[in-house]
């Protein structure tokens, strides 16, 4: 005989209730018909949380509420598309960060783990392998506040492409020039960004043979120390969603994950920028 327990899931009602907003109106909006789901929006929304912030296993999830492994699927998948609509573009988290008076932005990549990807890539290499990491992953890069609060996520690259590379991609390095050429706000970066653009802040590489000056290294030493901050943002995405720390679902969804978690997380924390 199987057993049953009562479990406290550590996330505001009011998340759960504004998710359960966004689903009702996401419902409304495609016609569903009253009496036509299983679970009503509340009760949806908690199965996403759970996912997203206890990491629960959606085998799991669909036993406690009765659901198909296919219907479990596609409720998730709905609930990363519907919090994930509300995410800023660049464009939108750059105006926030000007209109916040910000003295600078932080840019920090991130990999996150995925066992459902493989693919060749330049010279027969995995894609999707991360050699500093050693397992597969999909880059996201994230813009945080001087304090290290996540402002916007980029949709997902390889985990082979270097952060510089990623950056480029998404048109990073040219709206962060511009940022910080006419708000006078630079982007502190670490030596993966190396070389990205003028806008950007990282410490002097040592030289081949060589050593860094005194006042080289005081200037690292500052910008390390003021950037350092910038990882907190990556912590608090991967540790407040632990969904996030490992992504079994399709590797194309990791892009709306990623997004829905930044949208979660501000609505727990009732914090934009």
């Amino acid at each position: 005989m199987s057993v049953t327990y009562t479990a406290v899931l550590d996330v505001k009602r009011s998340t759960a209730e504004h998710l359960a907003r966004l689903l009702r109106d996401h419902r409304t909006g495609v016609k569903t018909r009253r009496g036509r789901r299983a679970l009503s929006c509340f009760k949806q929304s908690v199965v996403i949380l759970r996912w997203f912030f206890d990491g629960a296993r959606l085998s799991q999830l669909a036993r406690d509420n009765g659901l198909s492994a296919s219907t479990a699927y596609r409720y998730l998948h709905e609930g990363l598309t519907v919090p994930a609509a509300g995410a800023p573009d660049l464009a939108t988290a750059l105006e926030r960060a000007k209109a916040a008076g910000l003295t600078h932005l932080n840019l920090d990549g991130t990999v996150i783990r995925t066992d459902r990807v493989a693919a060749p890539g330049p010279g027969g290499a995995d894609l999707w392998w991360s050699g500093k990491h050693k397992h597969h992953g999909e880059n996201v890069q994230v813009i945080s506040t001087p304090d290290g609060w996540p402002i916007w996520v980029s949709p997902v690259r390889p985990g082979r492409e270097h952060d510089t590379t990623c950056a480029r991609h998404h048109g990073l390095t040219d709206a962060l020039d511009r940022t910080a050429a006419e708000l006078g706000m630079p982007t502190l970066v670490d030596l993966g960004y190396e070389n990205a653009g003028p806008g950007f802040r990282h410490p002097v590489k040592k030289p081949a043979g060589g050593e860094l000056t005194e006042a080289q290294q005081t200037y690292n030493k500052v910008v390390r120390g003021i950037h350092s901050v910038c990882e907190r943002a990556n912590s608090l995405l991967k540790m407040t969603s632990k969904a996030l720390r490992r992504v079994s679902l399709d590797p194309s969804r990791i892009t709306k994950t990623a997004a829905a978690a930044l949208v979660l997380l501000q609505l727990e924390y009732g914090r934009i920028i």
